[in-house]
């Protein structure tokens, strides 16, 4: 089964970085789709980035340039990388994963299966 531990996340001033990192315990997905998702208080969980088996990535507009997703493989490992963090990047980060490369939608949380706890990330201006 598999199991989704998200950590890296803090405190930083607007400008700086965070690197996140999702353990996947018991990944054995032939097909998969990795996400990372955010949400604001009071707001529903958003897609931030996904990538899948087949190497293909997508981020949101407003990270595009400034966050980097990406898996390994050795270490069985989703990271996320954020540069140039902005005040409006302050949120809950979590990991999310798909059984299906089909169904890497950024907003559509009903297709990610598994998910991690969460991790908060505090950017101050």
């Amino acid at each position: 089964q598999l199991q989704m531990a998200e950590s890296g996340g803090g405190s930083v001033q607007a400008g700086g970085s965070l690197r996140l990192t999702c353990n996947l315990s018991g990944f054995t997905l032939p097909k998969y789709c990795l996400a990372w998702f955010r949400q604001f208080p009071g707001r529903e969980r958003d897609g931030v980035a996904t990538i899948d088996d087949n190497n293909k990535i997508r981020y949101i507009g407003s990270v595009e340039g400034r966050f980097t997703i990406s898996v390994d493989k050795a270490k069985n490992t989703l990271n996320l990388q954020m540069n140039n963090l902005r005040s409006s990047d302050s949120a809950t980060y979590y990991c999310a994963a798909s059984p299906d490369n089909d169904w890497c939608y950024l907003h559509e949380t009903k297709y990610y299966f598994d998910w991690g706890q969460g991790t908060q990330v505090t950017v101050s201006s």
